[in-house]
């Protein structure tokens, strides 16, 4: 053992505060020539895992610890005087040592959490044994009495202490960072110890590893305190001396107290805890009596073979009997053999509860779907057998790991499947598990800028420089010229990359892993530590740890798509009460057409314009196809897009340098895209197991050099024994290394692929009920609902406004249209909808207001739910006006009032019934609000327009093409950069709501206000040099063009600084028809003018003879694409041509934010169309495709 050790040490997991990082602690004690070193994180025990793993690494001893938070009174004590905990260090000396501490961390969580996880004195005296105690810095209890001058409370404090771990097992600790505080007490701390006869040990209080990192420390502060560095040090850290110092920098600090020094050394010795790997503490399930875990699962896998047997649902046809009972059997061997018969009945347990409480549950997730077993418990839909699926890819008898199956469940009700399984395993036997957000390079870069006070636009170029690739570092994005060069020439960008690489990687929060739950045989805190969040029971170990500790996870996935997909079904049977969606049969081709036209928008895993560009390439007419598209559509095999399509399109020019991967790469047309025909390569060309292969194919994905050397030769001799070239076979080699880690996982994308079908097959279907389940999914999101309306508009499926007769909770089915769900309607609740709806059921129609009033009862009535229904129109179809509506709201409300009063009082008789005394209403002859009102009040209660739209007034005005459409501001690029610039000049126009004008420190009015149209809303800043000028002409519901200049910041959205504004002018006619509005072609206007953009010899053809020459011209030159395109201008012939219908659908297919006119030739007239458009390469280069390059134009 050496001369010292440091017992007192802060990771990076103590949060944004410690920035010693874990892998690097034992190499700084071995350059220190220490032989152990202690982790004492302040409340958790996140890293302890970790740092035990890189200690024995490194050859180093490592100690658990945790400095504690200690309640002053007890933990269940939480006022304001309470919310200064006292610190505390533990260490474990032995096993019991560690259990106990695990108890105390997760209580203080469970019971003592307030502002910190606090233990008391009677949690430290249940459970002290095995554990070693130090005084702590001057946050402790003793330290802070003496401070404070208080020293027969140090001793009273040092007794308690004392008499609960005993006199060996309680320690002062001595530290010295040149505080005044500390040289002040030092001397009464040895005073002390020696007083009572207590040993003293020597620490340091380390925040980071060297002395040069004390501003590393300070910025991971000053993030969390939200502070910048020119504020001064953080309370207690005012020297740079808390770093992880030399033997003889601290015996020459503590040079009068040797002891002190050697004690460190003793209760090192001391600390003889392990972790034990290796042995599995699986949960069990509890079987009925008289069967096994092994035997019952069984039984139920037979049950499940006879129950798809007997409903069609093995594929006898193309495969025997024989294979499914052989796959079947080797699999619960396999289970068996690996202990995992619990794990099994365990998910078929809660997967069978969701069934049966009717929550939907997915097909299947992962490599799961790959199991027989699986899917004759019911736990998958998806047959392996029928599609090809390897069980070696999900559990390997030749590799051995824990089994995961994902499940996923309707989003809104996975927790009641949580909640199950924590009531049938126990509460203390059910938790979710911890995940950390880290540091990314260019969120350390925009955070420690912030610190530096750097300006945001220099901060937010630098961390731009960074490329968009996945876990890139600073330092490998130092690569690139444009950031070196920055490095290179600014000192101060210098210093911000330094301190951010410092920084990157580092935990910046805990929060909870989004699936994961881990179930355990007995209660939690025998295994893990625990924290709460939220109410939640959080394992303070990831996953992984969990994994080493032989805990398994269990995975409940919330997917939205299953409740759309349940939303719709529920629909369907209103008119097909026997529609089964698992039924569908896979081979429909009217849902291929829709997939291969793109008109994919809503439709699960299909729906991004780069996927329906793809699928138009592909043209996929089986489930195959769909299979293999979410598999290509991904970094990495997408490089593989233009081969797949062209040997799908001409299979006779595939070619096999190996004839044997021809029936292995067949479905995917001589690509190798699964990491199952990876296994197939392996094992059919070299004579590997499955479980073989899947270990070779891991270590390619994962790089592993030395497993990649030995496994090459063995490959290319199990080749050549097969008859196959070596040298072909070794090229084979080099290309699997080459992409395994780019291949798919073919059971997780044929499992999804079954979701896109079904929800493709609804749209193309049942498109009303399709919708009203989307709609219903994106309650909330304002521009998201208006693109599906927009869109089930163009299938002439319109969304009918509220209506307290016709409308349901959600979006519905109504007639041939949808009706709108009243439960997006602000301020009016689930519970008092249903109660509306349920009285609607039981009494019929509502037949005015004052009957709807008297048929409810008085107490679910408030003026807030009645007045939100009579802006949004709710009351409309009952014969008033909304102005009548409100005029009378209140004496309702009042008369509704003292009918409950008089029902408390006894004044009913018996016989009297509720809404038997509907109010007598007496509405004023008063004329409807204005219609700027309606669609007012409609936009705040609703936010939609459901009479209309205001800016419907204005649409010669936003024709203007230098308007930016506002939903644009927000696209990025591929790279998921904003395509608009910071600073960038622009032009919008909109509706002006939520003005709010604030006074500045220096007495100056400014405004905030959000500027809306049709499709977007931006948040505006008027400052007050601007104020004054247009203070009189700001106002709510204020059409205004807006002049600016954006603002992009990291997790804001954008937002437009004022230049100039002025009031849009209305049209002075306003169409009434519901088409477009014709305008004349102004004689100046900028773009689509046949004497002016489009070439001069070569105007718009008078006939569709000269038309169709135009649209049969090859393109020579790519149509010129500006950064940030602003307008598209089209050109046609004329609108009645055949050749407009087609644009119209491919404009509908690649709907994005780009403003589309319409040029119409035949009647020298602009159109605006309906939505906008996605300009990319692709879709523009289509467009030249069908109109010619002169009929183009973007501005």
């Amino acid at each position: 053992m050496s001369d010292f050790v440091h017992l007192h040490l802060h990771s990076e997991y103590s949060l944004l505060d410690g920035a010693c990082r874990i892998r690097e602690i034992p190499l700084r004690a071995k350059a220190c020539g220490h032989s152990a070193v202690a982790l004492t994180d302040h409340g958790v025990l996140y890293g302890a895992v970790a740092f035990y793993d890189a200690c024995r690494a490194a050859g180093v001893k490592p100690i658990i610890g945790c400095e504690v938070y200690v309640a002053p009174r007890t933990r269940f004590d939480k006022t304001t005087s309470d919310a200064h905990p006292y610190h505390l260090v533990l260490l474990c000396e032995n096993e019991t040592g560690y259990r106990n501490l695990l108890t105390l961390v997760s209580l203080a969580f469970t019971e003592g959490f307030y502002s910190k996880p606090r233990v008391d004195m009677e949690l430290l005296f249940r459970y002290h044994e095995g554990l070693i105690a130090l005084s702590a810095c001057l946050a402790g209890q003793i330290p802070r009495a003496l401070v404070a001058g208080d020293a027969k409370e140090a001793e009273r404090a040092a007794r308690a202490l004392s008499d609960i771990f005993g006199p060996d097992h309680f320690y002062i600790e001595l530290q010295n960072h040149g505080l005044p505080e500390e040289s002040q007490i030092l001397p009464m701390l040895v005073s002390l110890s020696r007083a009572l006869g207590l040993p003293m040990v020597a620490t340091n209080d380390c925040h980071y590893l060297e002395k040069k990192d004390a501003e590393t420390q300070a910025v991971l502060l000053a993030i969390q305190t939200n502070t910048r560095l020119s504020d001064g040090p953080a309370i207690g850290f005012e020297t740079e001396e808390f770093y992880y110092k030399t033997t003889e920098e601290m015996t020459s600090l503590f040079s009068a107290y040797p002891e002190a020094i050697e004690n460190s050394v003793r209760i090192a010795e001391r600390c003889r805890f392990d972790f034990r790997f290796g042995e599995i503490h699986l949960p069990k399930f509890p079987v009925p009596a008289g069967q096994s875990a092994e035997s019952y699962l069984r039984t139920l896998t037979l049950l499940g073979f006879k129950r798809r047997e007997t409903a069609g649902e093995l594929d006898f046809i193309h495969h025997e009997e024989r294979v499914y009972r052989e796959r079947m059997e080797y699999e619960l061997s396999v289970i068996g053999s690996m202990g995992y018969d619990d794990y099994f009945l365990i998910v078929q347990d809660y997967v069978g509860f969701a069934k049966s409480k009717e929550i939907p549950v997915g097909p299947g997730r992962g490599s799961g779907a790959g199991s027989l077993v699986a899917y004759l418990l019911g736990i998958t839909d998806v047959d392996p057998i029928r599609f090809d699926l390897l069980f070696e890819r999900f559990l390997n008898p030749e590799r051995i790991s824990m089994p995961d199956i994902d499940v996923d469940f309707c989003y809104i009700r996975r927790d009641e499947v949580i909640d199950y399984v924590s009531r049938r395993y126990g509460r203390d036997h059910v938790s979710q598990i911890v995940t950390f957000g880290t540091l990314a390079s260019r969120a350390a870069v925009r955070d420690v800028g912030r610190v530096l006070g750097m300006p945001y636009s220099e901060v937010d170029a630098v961390a731009k420089a960074i490329p968009r690739e996945l876990n890139i570092t600073v330092r490998e994005a130092l690569k690139t010229p444009a950031l070196e060069r920055m490095y290179r020439e600014n000192g101060e960008i210098r210093r911000l990359l330094d301190l951010s690489m410092a920084l990157e990687g580092m935990p910046r929060n805990a929060s909870i892993h989004a699936a994961g739950v881990l179930i355990t045989e007995r209660p939690l805190s025998e295994y893990v530590p625990l924290s709460e969040s939220n109410g939640v029971v959080v394992a303070q170990y990831d996953m992984d740890t969990l994994a080493r500790l032989g805990l398994l996870k269990f995975d409940f996935l919330g997917l939205r798509y299953l409740t759309i997909i349940d939303d719709a079904v529920r629909e369907v049977r209103g008119e097909r009460p026997d529609f089964d969606m698992e039924k569908l049969p896979l081979d429909d081709s009217e849902t291929y057409r829709l997939i291969a036209s793109g008109n994919t928008g809503g439709v699960f895993q299909l729906e991004s314009a780069g996927m329906r560009q793809m699928l138009m390439n592909l043209g996929p007419d089986s489930f195959s196809d769909i299979v293999a598209a979410i598999a290509l559509y991904r970094p990495g095999p997408m490089d593989s897009i233009p081969k797949f399509i062209e040997n799908r399109k001409n299979p006779e020019n595939i070619r096999y340098e190996i004839k044997e991967l021809a029936p292995i790469l067949a479905s995917t047309y001589g690509c190798v895209l699964y990491q199952e025909q990876v296994m197939e390569i392996f094992r059919n060309l070299s004579g590997y197991t499955f479980g073989h292969a899947d270990v070779v194919r891991r270590a390619m994905s994962k790089k592993k050099a030395d497993v990649m050397a030995a496994e090459r030769e063995g490959f290319l001799s199990g080749c050549v024994a097969h008859g196959i070239d070596r040298m072909a076979a070794g090229k084979l080699f080099d290309e699997l290394s080459a992409f395994a880690n780019y291949a798919f996982n073919k059971s997780h994308a044929a499992a999804y692929a079954v979701l896109s079908y079904r929800t493709a097959y609804l749209k193309c279907h049942m498109p009303k009920a399709f919708f009203a389940a989307l709609l219903t999914a994106e309650l909330g999101n304002a521009q998201k609902i208006a693109e599906y309306i927009a869109e089930a508009g163009r299938r002439k499926i319109r969304v009918l406004p509220p209506d307290i007769n016709e409308s349901d909770v959600s979006f519905h089915v109504c007639g041939d249209h949808i009706r709108f769900g009243l439960l997006a309607v602000k301020n009016v609740g689930r519970t008092f909808l249903q109660d509306v709806i349920e009285e609607r059921k039981r009494g019929g129609a509502y037949r005015s207001f004052e009957d709807f009033a008297g048929r409810l009862p008085g107490r679910d009535l408030n003026r807030r739910q009645l007045e939100s229904l009579i802006k949004v129109g709710a009351f409309d179809s009952l014969g008033r006006h909304r102005s009548q509506l409100m005029a009378v709201l209140d004496p309702l409300l009042e008369h509704l009032q003292s009918r409950n009063r008089a029902n408390l009082t006894g004044q009913l008789d018996m016989f009297s019934q509720p809404g038997a005394d509907a109010p007598d209403i007496r509405y004023p002859d008063i004329p409807e609000y204005d219609k700027k009102t309606l669609l007012t009040a409609e936009k705040e209660v609703a936010g939609l327009y459901f009479s209309g739209h205001i800016l419907d007034q204005y649409m010669a005005a936003l024709a203007d093409p230098s308007l930016l459409e506002i939903r644009s501001v927000y696209e990025k690029d591929q790279n998921g950069e904003y395509c608009h610039s910071d600073r960038e000049k622009v032009r919008v126009a909109g509706i002006v709501s939520e003005l709010t004008v604030k006074t500045t420190k220096n007495n100056e009015k400014m405004a905030f206000f959000t500027l809306e149209d049709y499709f977007g809303e931006i948040e505006c800043l008027l400052f007050p040099r601007l104020f004054a000028e247009y203070e009189g002409k700001i106002r709510n519901e204020e059409v205004l063009c807006v002049e600016g200049t954006l603002s992009f910041k990291e997790e804001e959205n954008p937002k437009l600084t004022v230049t100039a504004m002025a009031p849009l002018c209305a049209d002075l006619e306003i169409g009434t028809n519901g088409q477009p509005r014709v305008e004349p072609a102004p004689q100046n206007d900028l773009p689509v003018n046949p004497h002016n953009d489009l070439k001069q010899n070569n105007p718009a053809p008078a006939s569709s003879g000269s038309w169709k020459e135009t649209e049969l011209q090859s393109v020579k030159n790519a149509v010129s694409m500006p950064r940030a395109p602003r307008i598209l201008y089209l050109r046609v012939p004329a609108l009645s041509h055949p050749i407009t219908e087609k644009l119209k659908n491919f404009l509908a297919i690649f709907e994005g934010n780009l403003p589309v006119r319409i040029y119409d030739t035949e009647h020298a007239a602009y159109h605006t169309f309906s939505g906008g458009f996605l300009a990319d390469d692709f879709t523009v280069s289509e467009l030249v495709k069908m109109l010619g390059k002169e009929n183009v134009v973007l501005k």
